[in-house]
């Protein structure tokens, strides 16, 4: 781990306080040293030469006070410098060895390594979760084009040459049996491009696309899905819609896979500030703490947070899961 250093020693843990405050202190110790010991009188009316001489006096004062405050906060701006050169793309670089005088100084070092610690084991778990995810996802698609297209088409290669030893009327039936199991595998093949990525979504925008997924669930035999949709939504981005149509998904999924349930709401809102996803179901919910560091949880909180959005997870265990996901409408700076 390398470090950067603006000093090679550290010094006591002093409050920045008193580092200000004994300047200011030294000023005014000097001020009353020479009102004490000087001839100096002030008459009322004060005279001109008088009033320069305490013209002269305020100038020297505030300019030592300046320049000795400038030397204390000098380790501050010394420090903040350092920061800004950290690089988060090189990790490893510590602050150590800087000399910010101040206790405040060193905890502000301290909170500013730790940070860094947190934010490089954040960005290592989330490369790893990635990694997983896209092999995973690999894996998937690999063992449904060997298990279910390829032995499909395996079974249409086999009719196929029995066909073509068979006479006219055996030859017809058999072709027929392999016309149907090739809309099968294209059926199959539709399905695996639709969940890798949804074409609706292109094709017909978000609310439609939503529809269609909502029609899946209920066809496959899950939770009856309820849709309250909007006609009309605020401008997003496709990576906006990608991350609430993929919540969606998930959220439905889990639903029809793990829950349980038998009615699911699917259920779009929007505003001037924020748009806001949300998808309850009925099921078991999930058993006792809830499990943030689940693979399909955490893709949703990271999917949330790659477009500045938030995701919430209530759940209890026989009560069913609510699934919020609240999103910034684009272009309102928010």
């Amino acid at each position: 781990m390398s470090s950067i250093s603006s000093s090679s020693q550290r010094p006591p843990g002093i409050s920045l306080l008193w580092w200000v405050l004994l300047p200011n202190v030294g000023v005014l110790v000097v001020a009353f040293l020479l009102l004490a010991l000087t001839p100096i009188t002030i008459h009322a009316p004060i005279k001109a030469d008088q009033l320069a001489l305490l013209f002269a006096g305020l100038v020297v004062m505030v300019a030592l006070n300046v320049v000795l405050l400038r030397r204390v906060l000098s380790p501050l701006l010394a420090l903040a410098n350092v920061m800004s050169s950290v690089d988060p793309d090189r990790p490893g670089r510590r602050l150590v060895g800087v000399n910010p005088r101040s206790a405040e100084g060193r905890a502000l070092a301290e909170a500013f390594n730790s940070m860094l610690d947190r934010l490089e084991r954040a960005r290592r778990d989330a490369a790893r979760r990635a990694l997983r995810a896209q092999e995973g996802e690999r894996l998937r698609v690999a063992r449904e084009l060997h298990d279910e297209i390829g032995q499909t088409l395996t079974a249409v290669m086999i009719q196929a040459e029995r066909a073509a030893n068979d006479d006219a009327a055996q030859a017809a039936v058999a072709l027929g049996r392999v016309a149907e199991a090739v809309h099968a595998s294209l059926d199959e093949l539709r399905r695996i491009a639709r969940e890798l990525r949804p074409e609706a979504l292109d094709d017909l925008g978000l609310v439609n696309a939503l529809i269609a997924l909502c029609s899946r669930v209920n066809a496959q035999g899950g939770p009856t899905v309820i849709r309250d949709l909007p006609s009309d939504l605020p401008p997003m981005s496709r990576e906006t819609e990608l991350v609430l149509y993929r919540v969606a998904q998930e959220s439905l999924t889990n639903a029809l896979r793990h829950a349980a349930a038998d009615t699911a709401i699917v259920s779009l809102k929007s505003d001037a500030e924020a748009i806001a996803l949300t998808v309850t179901d009925d099921g078991r919910g999930m058993p006792g703490q809830l499990p943030p560091a689940t693979a399909g949880i955490a893709g949703m909180r990271e999917r949330a947070l790659l477009v500045g959005g938030h995701l919430s997870i209530e759940s209890r265990p026989n009560e069913g899961t609510r699934v919020v996901l609240t999103l910034p409408v684009e272009g309102n700076g928010v």
